[in-house]
C-alpha cells in the first residue's frame, strides 16, 4: 500500500522547487481561508474545463480523450466538495480574480501543432503536481475536516500529474520533451517564488498581499 510520502516523492523531483514556507504562513491565517477555498473551487472547474477542451480539440487521441474523460470526472466531484466545504464554513462563492500562475504558464505554449499539445500538457503537468505539493504542505496544519479532505485529494493530484506527463511522451522525441520541461520548470519557478501583491492558492510568497476579490 502506497504511503503519502511514496505519492509526494515523484511530484518533488518534477517540480523546480518547493512552496515557499511565507506562502504557507499566508495561507494558513485565519482571514485567507475563504480565499483559499473559493480559488480552490475556482482551480477544480478550471481544471475540468481544461480537460473538456483538450477532449474537444483533440479527437482523434484515444488515450487522451480516456484520460481527460476521468479527469474531468474528478474535478468536478472535487470542486462539488469544495462547494460543499464552503457552504458549512458559510463562505460565499463571490468573484475573484485569477492568480498569475497559470496564465504565466500558458504564455510560454507553442502555436503550432505538435508542439501546442505537448506544451498544454506539460503545463497540466505541472499545475498538477503543484496543487498537490500544496495540498501536502497545507494539510497537516488544518483542522480535521480540511485536512482529511486534502489529504484525500493527493492521490487523485498525482495520478493527474502523472496521466498529463505520459500523455506528452510519445508526442516528442525525449530530448525535445527535455527542453519543453525545463523551460516550463523555469517559468513556473519564477512564478512560484516571485513575489505575488494577491494571495492564492497559486500565488507566489506575499508581497503586499491583500487576500482580496
Amino acid at each position: 500500500m502506497s504511503t503519502d510520502a511514496d505519492l509526494l516523492a515523484p511530484v518533488e523531483d518534477f517540480l523546480p522547487c518547493a512552496t515557499p514556507d511565507s506562502w504557507l504562513s499566508e495561507a494558513l491565517k485565519p482571514h485567507q481561508e475563504a480565499t483559499l477555498l473559493i480559488d480552490h473551487a475556482n482551480c477544480e472547474k478550471k481544471a475540468a474545463a481544461t480537460a473538456l477542451s483538450l477532449m474537444h480539440r483533440y479527437t482523434e487521441q484515444g488515450r487522451l480523450l480516456d484520460k481527460m474523460s476521468r479527469l474531468a470526472r474528478e474535478e468536478l466531484r472535487h470542486f462539488e466538495q469544495v462547494l460543499k466545504l464552503m457552504r458549512s464554513r458559510d463562505i460565499v462563492y463571490a468573484p475573484l480574480s485569477a492568480s498569475r500562475y497559470a496564465q504565466g504558464l500558458h504564455k510560454g505554449v507553442r502555436k503550432q501543432e505538435p508542439g501546442r499539445l505537448v506544451d498544454t500538457l506539460i503545463v497540466g503537468a505541472l499545475i498538477e503536481a503543484r496543487s498537490c505539493e500544496r495540498f501536502a504542505r497545507l494539510a497537516p496544519s488544518l483542522g480535521p475536516e480540511l485536512k482529511a479532505f486534502y489529504v484525500s485529494l493527493l492521490k487523485s493530484e498525482a495520478r493527474h500529474f502523472n496521466d498529463y506527463l505520459t500523455l506528452a511522451k510519445p508526442l516528442c522525441d525525449a530530448q525535445e520533451l527535455d527542453r519543453r520541461l525545463a523551460y516550463f520548470r523555469d517559468l513556473e519557478a519564477d512564478l512560484v517564488l516571485s513575489p505575488d501583491a494577491e494571495f492564492r492558492f497559486h500565488s507566489g510568497p506575499p508581497g503586499g498581499v491583500t487576500g482580496s476579490a
